[in-house]
């Protein structure tokens, strides 16, 4: 029952909100939106709203994070007799095929972008996908093709995370796909430019064999351009997709840049990948900043250092000649000398923090705010030391300031470059790279589409987001379909309509007997009620969130095998622990599920005309957990207020 607004105190005056003091006398800055409130009665009824988590829209890869995490912490429940593991598995790998790597090399810019971090700290988002992925491999879970064969075909050049990913993509679509790879092994930077203590090479070939199970075929050691044409592709292919990355790199941009032992970081990388590169001679300096360097500088860490060693076993003739090291004569290596430099402060180095404190425990000098001025070179064309000079806040050289170091190999990881050898140039812009529209096709050459760090160098998440992307836009060039707009939050977001089908709850389909939708309604069954998804075009903030009702929880973060000075050298374990399964759904279980209902049941115990109910069980499904008897609700917010999760918002209703 309606309390009476107008109750009256011990005195006989009247304690009563009121949105207007008198009739027509508006109160200051009151939002035109809220003027329809009249006493503590208003035509605003709760609506669900479901929005984008700011983890997903933090995600180059567009990834279903909250979904997952719901899932695995026992909200979202699998369907028919499927276990909670695959379930989790298949969500997550909805938009990357490559969860236990990214779970453990990914920089996480989900996990910047997490509300948690407004409670006390982020979920652990990479080390649960890490679990995600290794449960996989355990359990050998399977991707599943169910579309039929379109007879379309898609050549793919570079197999590589992006262009891994796109193939699944595809051949989801029933498309053929066929990679073509310049290297003896797929994997891109994955397999050549990050070491194998951080990704360990068993689970990234689990998951490239993963995709390829699913009929896409290779064709490795086939470098298009040298060994078959564009126009062989075009003539052969109804689609071709450049995803090649930016496997080379920039040389030092400073007189004496060539000298024969100055190594791009890509390089140095590439050959310790191929177990040509087994040690390093003298002093190693690296110029950089960014993850790159740090895995040089580890690696040479680890590698150590050999003196009095052949011309021929130099690091340099290892890397450009395409030779490999005496295995034996790494018995008689000693601790490397390793400086990382960068002309940023070491506190703004782009590299993450984890990768730098492990780098300085490893026993790596770090020096910022170092300008690089000349290589030093001897008759011979070797650099034998850097010249460098300091720089202020401002990045300005002190005057002054400039000094030597001797070294032995000097390695720039300064950016990224595309080998684009035997290539039509028409393809590529003044800076080597290949420009895109926002469905990822290249501009002015139909049936071509591109993703990856050829576009523009950045993470490889950032690959598998285009990557995804571009398979779509793929498949509307092959079906003769108009490019569509790409949605203002372009993820992938959670479904309703998909997930009420996977329970035989979905609305009937049909309007009224003469086929027209009808009057407004809340309660046939060819519409889904009360609902709203804004998924596509907004992401929710903490502000939008009732932060008070979570408790603080400590993050429960992966431990890691430490690594020092003392036991760097030669040790090439992987550093990560992954979670437990226990582990795993404790950390899920913090999710604050920011824009979806989380069945807490705030807003039915709060709700003091008990207009808000819980949907009978047999109807029931994620998301549409709770509902509004329309006839009851005042339009009091109480419901929104106490609302932990944002879902529920104030809507018009009618009179």
């Amino acid at each position: 029952m309606q309390k009476n607004p107008y109750r009256q105190n011990y005195k006989g005056e009247n304690h009563t909100f009121r949105m207007f003091k008198d009739e027509g006398d508006e109160l200051g800055d009151v939002p035109w939106n809220q003027k329809i409130f009249q006493n503590d009665t208003s035509y605003k009824c709760p609506t669900y709203v479901s929005q984008t988590p700011p983890c997903q829209g933090s995600c180059p890869s567009g990834h279903n994070i909250r979904g997952w995490l719901d899932i695995v912490r026992g909200m979202e429940k699998p369907p028919g007799d499927m276990s909670w593991q695959e379930y989790a598995f298949k969500r997550s790998t909805d938009a990357n095929p490559f969860p236990s790597i990214m779970g453990r090399v990914c920089p996480a810019p989900c996990e910047d972008g997490c509300n948690r971090n407004e409670v006390e700290d982020t979920i652990g988002i990479n080390a649960v996908e890490q679990f995600i992925g290794d449960n996989a491999k355990q359990q050998g879970y399977k991707f599943k093709i169910d579309a039929a064969d379109t007879g379309k075909k898609v050549a793919i050049i570079g197999g590589g995370c992006g262009g891994l990913s796109a193939a699944l993509q595809l051949r989801k679509q029933g498309h053929s796909v066929t990679v073509f790879e310049k290297y003896e092994k797929l994997g891109g930077m994955m397999m050549y430019g990050i070491p194998d203590y951080r990704v360990p090479r068993d689970v990234l070939q689990y998951e490239i064999d993963r995709i390829l199970e699913t009929g896409v075929e290779t064709k490795m050691n086939t470098k298009v351009g040298v060994d078959i044409s564009i126009e062989e592709l075009e003539k052969k292919y109804d689609a071709v997709l450049f995803a090649i990355g930016a496997m080379g790199g920039r040389s030092l941009p400073i007189p004496g840049g060539d000298a024969t032992n100055c190594v791009s970081g890509v390089a140095f990388l590439e050959a310790y990948n191929q177990g040509r590169l087994q040690h390093i001679t003298g002093k190693v300096i690296c110029i950089g900043g960014g993850d790159t360097s740090i895995d040089v500088v580890s690696v040479a860490r680890r590698l150590g250092n050999i003196t009095n060693v052949p011309e021929k076993d130099r690091p340099e003739n290892i890397i450009f000649n395409d030779t490999a090291h005496d295995v034996v004569d790494t018995s008689k290596r000693l601790g490397a000398d390793v400086l990382l430099t960068t002309r940023s402060t070491i506190e703004n180095m782009s590299a993450a923090q984890e990768e730098i404190d492990d780098a300085n425990r490893e026993g790596v000098e770090i020096q910022g705010q170092l300008q690089p001025l000349e290589v030093i070179k001897n008759a011979d064309g070797r650099a034998t030391a850097l010249r460098f000079a300091r720089l202020d806040d401002k990045k300005v050289i002190i005057e002054g300031s400039e000094f030597e170091v001797e070294c032995e190999l000097i390695v720039p990881a300064i950016g990224q470059a595309v080998d684009n050898e035997g290539l039509d140039d028409s393809f590529f812009n003044e800076r080597g790279f290949i420009d895109a529209d926002r469905n990822y096709q290249i501009p002015d050459k139909p049936g071509f589409f591109v993703c990856g760090d050829v576009v523009r160098p950045h993470l490889l998440t950032t690959a598998i987001g285009q990557a995804s992307i571009a398979a779509e836009s793929i498949g509307d060039y092959l079906a003769g379909k108009e490019q569509t707009a790409r949605p203002k939050v372009d993820v992938h977001y959670f479904d309703l309509m998909k997930k009420l089908g996977e329970w035989d709850l979905a609305p009937a389909g049909k309007y009224d007997s003469d086929g027209n939708p009808g009057a407004g309604t809340d309660s046939a069954d060819y519409a889904v009620h009360n609902y709203e998804d804004r998924s596509f075009a907004s992401i929710i903030p903490h502000t939008e969130l009732f932060l008070g009702h979570f408790d603080k929880e400590e993050r429960n973060a992966r431990n890691h095998k430490l690594v020092n000075v003392d036991n760097v050298l030669g040790n090439f374990e992987e550093r990560l622990i992954g979670y437990s399964e226990e582990d795993a759904q404790k950390e899920a279980g913090r999710c604050m599920s920011c824009g979806l209902c989380f069945e807490c049941d705030n807003c039915v115990m709060y709700c003091p005309q008990d207009a808000v109910f819980k949907v009978k069980k047999d109807q029931s499904t994620l998301g549409r957990y709770v509902d509004t008897d329309y006839d009851k609700c005042i339009g009091c917010h109480i419901c929104a207020d106490v609302c932990p999760t944002g879902y529920i918002q104030m809507g018009l209703g009618s009179d």
